[in-house]
């Protein structure tokens, strides 16, 4: 009976520390991914802003920008690797209390890498013929290297590199910081009234508008979190000779104190739970696990006395005599 309780248990602590292997070596890549049904909200502010009002059709100066940005996960649309998201940005001015801008966005993209795909109605403002690519522009791999990542950059409709710039702290957590750079990219052109460019003439003028920025990134390596943004962009519009004719956007924004706030406790949950994949329950497994196995090849070990006992149980025993006749 010892024995047979002894092999069970080395039975068991063995399949204890397969489990345990598998939970820190495979199950972490099938476990831990972005999720498909995702609803985050978060804000941007920049102060002093300038830019170009459509609704009251002038240049406006000094403003503070409020930009609020919304993704909602497209469950039915996501696979096992792929999630589907849709975002949509609404830029506010709470100086003069006018709308700005919205844009609309969605995109597919790889649960682990956060590399952009082009599948399942992917567009930009409803414009399927962007391709969107690289990193999805706020999301980062789970386990980001400090490196180069090419990011899509939204208000240029394609990707550009985010150089790794150092580490720093929020929050206790220990981040990276990766920096985009664009100078003075053609972002296509606009059409408008020549006045409203300062422009001589009654008719309309064609210029072509031109994005420089620096973009800083925050980002968990652990996770693949972002949890601080700042975006310093100038958008403009120039003539021939490379005048500026009207600002359409200039100034700096800023992820909120409370939205940093709520991507950190965002990501003290993620952190928590990778932990609970990739560290607790594989070394509670393997603890366990191995004991088991050493208790049970004990037990399975057959003892000197026992050995006595069931040497004795072999020998032949002397046949039963009655009586002599």
């Amino acid at each position: 009976m010892r024995r047979i309780i002894g092999l069970t248990l080395a039975g068991v602590g063995a399949f204890l520390l397969v489990v345990a292997i598998l939970l820190r070596a495979y199950l972490p890549g099938q476990l831990v991914k972005y999720p498909l049904n995702e609803y985050l909200k978060t804000e941007l502010r920049g102060t002093g802003m300038q830019y170009f009002s459509p609704s009251m059709v002038r240049e406006v100066t000094g403003a503070t920008i409020l930009v609020t940005s919304t993704v909602k996960g497209d469950a039915a649309a996501g696979s096992s690797s792929t999630a589907v998201w849709n975002g949509f940005n609404y830029l506010y001015d709470t100086t003069n209390s006018q709308p700005f801008e919205y844009t609309t966005r969605r995109f597919a993209f790889d649960r682990r890498t956060a590399e952009l795909v082009n599948c399942c109605g992917a567009n930009v403002g409803g414009d399927s013929s962007i391709k969107q690519t690289g990193l999805v522009g706020f999301l980062w791999p789970f386990g980001t290297q400090q490196i180069t990542y090419q990011v899509f950059d939204s208000a240029i409709n394609k990707d550009e590199p985010a150089r790794f710039a150092g580490t720093s702290t929020i929050d206790g957590i220990t981040v990276n910081r990766y920096v985009e750079h664009v100078t003075h990219v053609q972002d296509g052109t606009v059409t408008l009234p020549a006045s409203l460019a300062g422009m001589s003439g009654t008719g309309n003028v064609t210029l072509p508008e031109y994005y420089t920025a620096t973009n800083t990134f925050w980002v968990d390596p652990e996770t693949g979190a972002q949890l601080n943004t700042t975006e310093a962009q100038r958008l403009t519009l120039e003539d021939s000779t490379g005048a500026t004719k009207l600002v359409l956007l200039s100034g700096t924004l800023k992820f909120t104190p409370s939205s940093v706030q709520t991507v950190v406790g965002l990501d003290n949950s993620a952190r928590s739970e990778i932990a609970l994949v990739e560290v607790i329950l594989p070394l509670i497994l393997g603890v366990l696990g191995l004991i088991a196995l050493v208790v049970g090849i004990v037990l399975a070990q057959v003892r000197r006395g026992d050995q006595s006992d069931a040497a004795m149980d072999t020998l032949p025993q002397p046949a039963a005599h009655g009586p002599a006749a």
